[in-house]
């Protein structure tokens, strides 16, 4: 069967400035991986009429179908249009079934439409008028030797409605792509080289139609499973006889079988086990927390958090003991122990957690480096450390932090 491919434009000087983030190439992305279509590039080109030419041609070499989002204002700045009528060599006229929209779209709001609105309505001859139901700028759909270029609004709202409404079923009928499935593994609290390592072997005996990548983000690597084929149901089952083969090898590191990240796979596990969790949280500052109780619901298990972010504090208000300190500093095992355990007593919860740690830049000592972060888990049957040695970030230090006490929650709930 064969592969359908797509090049998504997205145009406008504010892109390439930082003003403007480009959501909508994200968004088209997943759109057409969905329909099976495989996005071979992404490309953003400014508000320059050669840049702009050169990019539909070397476009309409790649791929099958080319995208393009943004630059059908009715300001002299946005150059989409015109283009598109001089690389498909037609003229521009006006539409009258835009120009009906367009009318009708102003009278509805009981505005006066100028003529710069009205010439939103003139479009190349030689595209077919794409209807923009809740937008004033139309899109564009146009053939030529077997490719598809589709030009769209930059207005997010205006190009989702656009792309699901008409874009996409037509794509669909145009090209008959395959059908694509995707499953993710998620895991935590090992490294991608190690996680590639473990299964080697399982991914040399993948078929020819699946395949694998890995994502690595923060303290935590994604494995996707892609596979093609014509019939959904069947890539299903194959999808997951492949991941019943995995999970044996990485049964540890496993945390989800979604999309979920780790702070939504946890609080399902506390729901499921009826278990209430209370944090301390010292150098992550509250980040922690803030992942908890992102999750809808999540205060059905989440009783609670202190952040003793002072020496002080932490003797007075969370109640660790001034000698422990004194002995060991903030920054220690038998510290970050007494903040769990005292955290967890002083919220009535099955687990306390806690944190403790030098996120940097200052703060450092010879023995204590930027970097050192002690967490500890702690229930009615155990109390669990762990050292983490990260890096010069402080961020990143705090983010990955966070992630590593969330995985020790996953590993030690009874």
């Amino acid at each position: 069967m064969k592969k359908i491919t797509a090049e998504i434009l997205a145009i406008g000087d504010e892109l390439l400035y930082g003003q403007t983030l480009d959501t909508n190439s994200h968004w088209i992305s997943g759109k057409l991986t969905e329909a099976g279509i495989r996005v071979i590039r992404r490309t953003t080109v400014g508000d320059n009429e050669t840049d702009i030419l050169h990019a539909f041609a070397q476009a309409e070499q790649r791929a099958d179908a080319v995208l393009i989002t943004g630059g059908l204002g009715p300001t002299s700045d946005d150059l989409t249009k015109p283009c598109l009528a001089k690389y498909f060599n037609c003229e521009i006229k006006i539409h009258e079934e835009a120009l009906a929209e367009i009318t009708a779209f102003f009278e509805k709001r009981g505005r006066a439409m100028t003529e710069t609105n009205r010439q939103q309505a003139a479009l190349p001859v030689c595209c077919e008028k794409i209807t923009n139901a809740i937008g004033t700028a139309p899109g564009m759909w146009f053939e030529r030797n077997g490719k598809v270029f589709v030009s769209m609004p930059g207005v997010p709202h205006e190009m989702k409605k656009m792309m699901e409404d008409a874009v996409l079923p037509k794509i669909r009928e145009k090209f008959k792509p395959p059908v694509i499935v995707h499953r993710i593994i998620r895991t935590a609290g090992i490294g991608e080289s190690f996680l590639a390592d473990k299964i080697a072997e399982w991914e040399k005996q993948l078929p020819p139609h699946i395949r694998l990548a890995y994502l690595p983000g923060l303290g935590e690597v994604k494995l996707r499973l892609t596979a093609s084929g014509e019939d959904e149901a069947i890539l299903h089952e194959h999808l997951q006889k492949q991941i019943d083969l995995l999970r044996p090898l990485i049964s540890e590191y496993i945390y989800a079988l979604s999309d979920d990240p780790l702070e939504k796979a946890i609080g399902n596990l506390l729901r499921e086990k009826k278990l209430t969790l209370a944090i301390a949280e010292s150098c992550t500052g509250g980040y922690v927390s803030h992942l908890i109780t992102s999750v809808p619901g999540s205060s059905d298990y989440f009783m609670g958090s202190m952040i003793p972010y002072a020496y002080e504090i932490k003797m007075r208000q969370l109640g660790v003991k001034p000698e422990t300190l004194e002995k060991y500093g903030a920054v220690s095992e038998p510290t970050i122990i007494e903040m769990a355990n005292i955290v967890r007593a002083k919220f009535s919860t099955d687990i306390g957690v806690a944190t403790s740690g030098i996120a940097g830049p200052g703060g450092a000592t010879p023995e204590k480096p930027v970097g050192l972060v002690w967490i500890a888990y702690s229930d009615k049957y155990k109390t669990v450390t762990k050292k983490l040695q990260l890096g010069t970030d402080r961020l990143l230090n705090i983010k990955l932090a966070s992630t590593a006490l969330l995985n020790l929650i996953r590993q030690n709930l009874p």
